[in-house]
């Protein structure tokens, strides 16, 4: 059986659940979370590029914060601009 330089079978990928914690509870949770953080992001990464808000797409691209920046944004951030937009015009 082949060993990588720590000693760990190679059957193990180097975690201490092994191959059943991917495929198990832990690995629907990941999965879970992957969909979720794909779906805010890529909501509040088209709105901010349909407002032409650079910044807010820069952090909103870089900052990872499991969908929780991206729904403050989409509904509490976009929207008081939006207001303080008419209040100007």
């Amino acid at each position: 059986m082949m060993q990588n330089f720590f000693g760990n079978n190679w059957s193990n990928f180097g975690t201490p659940f092994g191959m059943g914690f991917l495929f198990g509870i832990g690995g629907i949770f990941m999965l879970a979370a992957i969909i979720w953080t794909i779906y805010w992001k890529g909501l509040a990464l088209w709105k901010a590029a349909k407002r032409n808000e650079r910044n807010w797409f820069i952090a909103l691209l870089i900052i990872n914060t499991l969908g929780i920046l991206e729904i403050l944004y989409i509904y509490i951030f976009s929207k008081k601009q939006i207001e303080e937009e008419k209040q100007t015009a």
